[in-house]
């Protein structure tokens, strides 16, 4: 794919910062050239056309203190980086940049039954997490596809959603407060451990999406839920079209039906799917819900009304290997994709109800541009990957034209250009399209505010 370069300041300087880092960091330096090469992509497919100066494998928060002040006396740009699952080319390293990862980070330091929260280091991957709050009967419900393999910090920096957002929310509503370390490595505590708080400006919210360009993210207090019991209804439902799911999956949500999980999976994206795990391609579209909690029985009942109502082929089980098996369908779209050639995987979110419209146009682009756009659908949301493949590293121009025609259309019907994998390095040409101009020089602002000499993540976002 193509490649990214930082234009930010120091970042020819070499010798002296490897020096300042060795004497104060010792071994958390790392200047393996085969982890440095490690840095220059994500899994965006984005390879940086340099490599990075040094890694600083981060265990304390003194480690991240002592790397941003020598980075802020020297004139050197900061890349922090987690477990380099990003989708948009936002955690990537560039020549004479520093990385400094928090994979290292990762202890869960307190958790508070009576309170329903825990407090974390960034570096904690998101299921090894829930793995441990399990015998406190507690769970953290944001739950990207890649829970697996992302951290928890990573998941907060982009905001990350996945298939539990139609009922739970994204990252943004779990987060109650963090620890950050500033461009010069100053500490500062944001946000509370209460349900409420106002005091101030919300400089947390301010935090969360934010993809590195403020500050790093070295501590997290997060709100919990307590766990699930009960069964979990789950229906799968079969489509002519992918815009009859989309319509089913919009009328659901409109009728006050409160589902878990609600999934759209396009007929090319099932047949890729179907593909890769050897099952029959039946060439349809498939509606994927799941109800929980109290109420969970009367949501599914009701679901599956609405979809047999709409034409929807549908069943719906109570049985837990049945919702395994479906959900692992699911899960097995970015894996599948990938075997078919390089993905470029989108990220549009658009509002619930024009749904069916955004599909409707995504397939009048194929039809124009001649391609085929596998597409999956966090329906309860409004977030769609549609997923762009193609042969070689270079994505071809007509790839762009016809990308560039999807998130204007989203933007169009009321929508944003990403969802939860940030804008990276992938989106920054469109970003003045949904922000504007006054609201664009009013964010780089901000970010200079944090970082006056443009240190952390350059050539980011802005």
């Amino acid at each position: 794919m193509k490649t990214a370069t930082s234009t930010a300041p120091g970042a020819g300087k070499t010798g002296g910062v490897l020096i300042r880092l060795r004497d104060e960091l010792g071994e958390a330096l790392v200047t393996d050239p085969r982890a440095l090469a490690e840095t220059r992509s994500d899994k965006s497919g984005h390879v940086s056309a340099g490599t990075a100066l040094a890694i600083i494998e981060a265990r304390s928060i003194a480690d991240v203190q002592a790397t941003m002040r020598i980075a802020t006396e020297t004139g050197t740009p900061v890349v922090t980086r987690g477990a380099g699952t990003g989708l948009a080319g936002g955690a990537i390293a560039s020549e004479g940049e520093i990385v400094l990862s928090t994979l290292a980070m990762n202890r869960l330091l307190e958790v508070s039954i009576g309170d329903e929260l825990a407090v974390i280091e960034p570096g904690i991957i998101n299921a090894d997490f829930n793995t441990q709050l399990e015998k406190h009967g507690l769970w953290f419900a944001p739950d990207p596809a890649s829970r697996t393999i992302s951290t928890v910090g990573g998941n907060i920096a982009t905001n990350a959603g996945g298939l539990l957002c139609a009922k739970y929310g994204v990252t943004r509503e779990s987060v109650l407060g963090l620890k950050i370390v500033l461009a010069d490595g100053r500490l500062m505590t944001l946000g509370h451990r209460t349900v409420k708080g106002v005091t101030g400006l919300d400089l947390t919210a301010l935090m969360i999406g934010s993809e590195g360009t403020l500050a790093v993210i070295v501590e997290a207090t997060l709100k919990l839920f307590p766990l699930v019991t009960g069964t979990k209804p789950t229906i799968g439902a079969y489509f002519d079209t992918v815009e009859a799911a989309a319509r089913a999956a919009a009328v659901i949500i409109a009728t006050g039906i409160k589902p878990s999980i609600l999934e759209i999976i396009g007929a090319s994206a099932l047949s890729g799917i179907a593909n890769y795990l050897g099952m029959p391609d039946t060439g349809r579209s498939y509606l994927l819900v799941q109800a929980d909690g109290p109420g969970g029985a009367i949501d599914a009942e009701n679901a599956l009304a609405v979809i047999r109502s709409l034409g929807g082929d549908a069943e719906l089980s109570l049985d837990p290997a049945v919702a395994d098996q479906l959900f692992g369908i699911r899960r097995a779209f970015h894996p599948a994709m990938s075997q078919l050639g390089t993905v470029l995987i989108e990220d549009v979110c658009v509002p619930r109800s024009v749904l069916p419209s955004m599909f409707s146009a995504i397939a009048d682009i194929e039809t124009r541009y001649g391609i085929t756009i596998p597409t999956v659908a966090h329906a309860g949301d409004g977030n769609l990957h549609p997923n762009f493949v193609f042969d070689g590293t270079e994505v071809p121009d007509h790839i762009w034209a016809a990308a560039d025609e999807l998130f204007l259309t989203a933007l169009r019907l009321g929508g944003t250009l990403t969802g939860e994998h940030g804008v990276g390095i992938l989106k920054k040409r469109w970003v003045r399209d949904e922000l504007g101009d006054e609201q664009l020089a009013l964010q780089k602002q901000i970010k200079a505010v944090f970082d006056p000499l443009g240190l952390l993540n350059p050539g980011k976002v802005f």
